[in-house]
């Protein structure tokens, strides 16, 4: 293996979006067929056509091939709803307005629905801060997890961290997506997300994973982890 070090950019909140609503829509789709459909569109069109397509977009112009624009009328001619949101935002707002059109149709099934995509799409992204990690010749240890994380640090969170042999515990005093949430008051829709996304993300990065994630900001008012790794050697081959 060569000995240069890739530095690979995380990706932008667009395409994670567009890679989080391709895992819904397949989810969605396979339980719920042509209803599940309208349910999608229902979602989206909620949380604003003109706000999706441009997330579509630069999802695209960045390489996702995706399923966003399916659910996208080419002949909407809507404008933007939202003025100067960031990225996170809009992640957490199209979230919330295609879980609500499920669990409030579904309940309880429809809930587990979108918590199985959710966790496809975080083990997904385990898989590929795996891979990352592998191309600068580093194993899947506990050590090298944040390092090759797959979504870039902002100023928008603030998080206090812990690192001893064996596990990371990290405090988000601040989380754009609770914040969010709460604000919408879509905390039932937010916590589908928040209860499952980071222990399928560490689970996709090493299977001896151990997540406990016992505080959430929609709950407690901040979220508090410990990501364990007892025995640093194993690895997934």
């Amino acid at each position: 293996m060569s000995n240069e070090l890739h530095n690979i950019a995380p990706y932008s909140m667009e395409v994670m979006t567009t890679k989080l609503f391709t895992s819904i829509e397949k989810n969605v789709v396979a339980k719920y067929g042509e209803k599940g459909k309208l349910l999608l569109q229902q979602g989206i069109e909620n949380f604003g056509y003109k706000d999706a397509e441009d997330i579509a977009s630069k999802a695209v112009i960045e390489g996702d091939i995706h399923r966003l624009f399916d659910y996208i009328p080419k002949d909407h001619n809507t404008k933007n709803k939202y003025q100067n949101l960031n990225s996170f935002t809009l992640f957490a707002r199209l979230f919330a307005q295609i879980t609500k059109a499920i669990v409030d149709t579904y309940g309880d099934e429809g809930e587990k629905i979108m918590e199985e995509a959710v966790w496809e799409f975080g083990e997904n992204r385990g898989y590929g801060i795996a891979q990352r990690a592998r191309i600068n010749g580093q194993n899947n240890t506990i050590q090298n997890y944040l390092p090759n994380y797959d979504m870039g640090r902002s100023e928008l969170f603030i998080i206090e961290e812990n690192f001893t042999p064996g596990e990371i515990e990290q405090t988000f005093i601040v989380c754009p997506l609770g914040q969010q949430w709460a604000d919408d008051d879509m905390h039932k829709y937010g916590l589908v997300y928040c209860r499952i996304i980071d222990d399928a993300i560490a689970h996709g990065y090493n299977n001896q994973f151990n997540v406990v994630h016992d505080q959430f900001l929609l709950k407690h008012g901040q979220c508090h982890f410990r990501f364990q790794l007892k025995d640093d050697e194993k690895q997934n081959d």
